[in-house]
């Protein structure tokens, strides 16, 4: 038993007594240096992943505000047209070019979509001039007037800028986008009590009585829509941008249906004459010939009927990136809406 006893200790004196143990010397460097190899080999691969998902998720949030902003801008424009009693075709857009309002400055513009259409102001025409003798004497609860329409010619135009606009081009660099804009001029409340017909309204200035725009010319006669279309002058108010981004490629590789407006509008009939034709192609297009910007808002007018369909194409990738042309295999980063809407007035109602 104390031989045992004597192993034991001696055993015990002996390791604590011995070095510290060569795994404790840490790594060497052949071990950093592989490592740190292992690491990359690992890392790299899944950064790359990592930022290619955020990209992808970029492209993705872009193409999905493209398309909120297209649908908002095709429902304005279906609601604005809805009120419309006269729709102006190609021919009719050549005939009244001089009158129309010019697009903003350091930019040039087309007009594609041009018509007529009734606007009611509440509440202005009093109907006892004892009590109310104009606009602004009208109480607010309309006990004392009466509620009127007055005309308005509304344009959509295609804008785009002919210097690089800060506001309208971003990122910078490239070409810029195009953008639609709408210019509305209208008529003023016209006083039934007056007995000067060279001025028929309460004021031709203050705005507070509905005065008339300076560019609306009085003696227009819906009748008559390509006469006297406008004063030609006098153009002071701003255009209103509707929506940006409207794709600015050219027409290559770009499908386009000559006989598209024909198809849409149900290969309407000009019954003028004896025998009734066809409408030609060019005369239901607004822009009728393929210019570069063609297919990215265009509409198609049935004058007749007083129907117009209108299509808009954006560009979501110029919202992130300068070179961002048309291209058929990223169609859907090019998204399209269109609307069809017949006027509810017409002309003499």
């Amino acid at each position: 038993m104390k031989t045992l006893l004597r192993l034991l200790l001696k055993t015990h004196h002996q390791r604590n007594r011995s070095g510290p143990d060569q795994t404790d010397k840490g790594m060497t460097l052949v071990e950093l240096l592989v490592g740190a190899i292992m690491a990359f080999i690992i890392i790299t691969p899944m950064l790359g992943f990592v930022v290619d998902m955020l990209n992808t998720d970029r492209r993705e949030q872009v193409k999905s505000n493209t398309e909120q902003d297209l649908q908002a801008a095709v429902d304005f424009i279906a609601q604005d047209l809805s009120q419309a009693i006269y729709i102006y075709d190609q021919a009719g857009i050549t005939a009244t070019t001089a009158k129309l309002p010019p697009p903003p400055t350091n930019t040039t513009g087309t007009p594609v979509l041009v018509f007529w259409k009734r606007q009611q102001i509440k509440n202005a025409v009093p109907i006892n001039s004892a009590n109310a003798k104009k606009p602004s004497d009208c109480p607010p609860n309309g006990s004392e007037c009466n509620d009127t329409y007055v005309l308005s010619l509304v344009v959509y135009y295609q804008i785009r800028d002919t210097t690089p606009n800060p506001t309208w081009c971003q990122p910078s660099g490239g070409t810029c986008p195009t953008r639609i804009a709408r210019y509305e001029i209208r008529d003023g409340v016209k006083n039934p009590n007056s007995s000067d017909p060279t001025n028929p309204y309460y004021s031709l200035t203050d705005a507070n009585e509905y005065a008339p725009d300076a560019a609306f010319e009085p003696t227009f006669d819906i009748s008559k829509p390509l006469v006297n279309v406008t004063k030609g002058t006098g153009f002071t108010k701003d255009a209103e941008v509707l929506v940006n981004y409207i794709d600015h490629s050219p027409l290559t590789g770009i499908p386009i249906n000559l006989a598209e407006c024909q198809t849409a509008l149900g290969n309407p009939k000009d019954t003028t004459g004896v025998t009734p034709t066809d409408i030609p192609e060019t005369t239901l297009r607004i822009p009728p010939a393929p210019p570069d910007i063609v297919k990215s808002f265009y509409a198609c007018v049935d004058t007749s009927k007083n129907i117009a369909r209108v299509t808009l194409r954006g560009n979501s990738l110029r919202r992130i990136q300068t070179d961002a042309n048309y291209d058929p295999n990223k169609s859907a980063f090019f998204p399209t809406a269109s609307v069809q809407v017949q006027g509810l007035g017409a002309r003499g109602q």
